[in-house]
């Protein structure tokens, strides 16, 4: 079958499908949207009755995410710690059996619907050779980390390099522990405080700062995302190991830096560290 074809075949099935528009087909309505991205962009389907059928599909199906998506932050507003969670499939560990570990996957869509983070305006810092080029951390790990990461009222979670800010809102949503984010960037500290303030997140707060030089005294938590390398990591690193001699903390890495923190002698895994996952250290009782 041909391009056009089956867009036909699609738009049949889709309005025969009473259902489609109810907040729990969220995954489907997902999944058909980027269906339809790719026929709206063939170039062998020209017939303007069928692409206009396809766009009026594609608002119906975006609506009706947006009503859901406003709903789940309704909730979130009002304090709901299950706001986000009972709408995500729990993560297993067939999520990590296949694919790339830093890939998305359609619960990154419905937390981009979510939090609703804006297009950061023009960045303003000179990206040095040790600073590596920022992307969001999938949403399954996160998830997945929160369910390995125990913490209570007393802790602080702190994204080192956080980016627009998804890492922090995420645990704050999830858990209602106190997340910090740090960043260096001030248009992306900016887009992530707006979409924080949107949310009524208050335990959520972004700091405008190096990480080589931001205070790290309340952390007890600490979470990178391959921020950077060479001599600004090994920095960072040492700067927690300040921390280690003072209280007990955790850190937390993912991606291709994990090797290099497992190497801290000051540091203990609290579980053996798997490929494609976020790794869970503990300090070290040191003098």
């Amino acid at each position: 079958m041909n391009g056009p074809s089956l867009l036909l075949t699609l738009l049949e099935r889709s309005a025969a499908d009473t259902t489609l528009a109810e907040p729990t087909r969220w995954r489907e309505r997902i999944a058909l949207l980027d269906q339809l991205e790719h026929f709206l962009l063939d170039p062998t389907v020209t017939d303007a009755a069928l692409l206009e059928r396809a766009r009026a599909l594609q608002s119906r199906l975006e609506h009706a995410n947006a009503r859901l998506f406003e709903t789940i932050r309704a909730d979130i507003r009002r304090g709901d710690p299950d706001a986000l969670r009972r709408w995500l499939p729990p993560v297993t560990d067939a999520d990590f059996s296949a694919g790339h570990p830093e890939a998305y996957d359609d619960r990154d869509a419905i937390v981009a619907g979510v939090l609703q983070v804006e297009e950061p305006g023009p960045t303003s810092v000179e990206r040095s050779a040790d600073m590596v080029f920022y992307q969001p951390t999938p949403a399954r790990q996160v998830l997945d980390l929160l369910d390995r990461l125990p913490m209570s009222s007393d802790d602080v979670f702190v994204d080192i390099g956080s980016g627009l800010g998804h890492v922090p809102m995420l645990v704050s949503i999830c858990t209602s522990v106190r997340s910090v984010g740090l960043e260096i960037e001030p248009a992306y500290v900016a887009a992530a405080r707006r979409a924080a303030d949107a949310l009524e997140l208050r335990v959520v707060t972004f700091i405008e700062a190096d990480a080589r030089e931001a205070s790290l005294d309340e952390g007890t938590a600490f979470f990178m995302y391959t921020p950077f390398t060479g001599g600004m990591l090994r920095t960072v690193l040492d700067r927690l190991h300040e921390q280690a001699r003072r209280r007990e903390i955790r850190v937390c890495a993912f991606g291709p830096f994990v090797p290099t923190v497992a190497a801290e002698s000051w540091l203990a895994p609290t579980e053996p560290v798997r490929d494609g996952r976020v790794a869970i250290f503990r300090s070290r009782v040191t003098r």
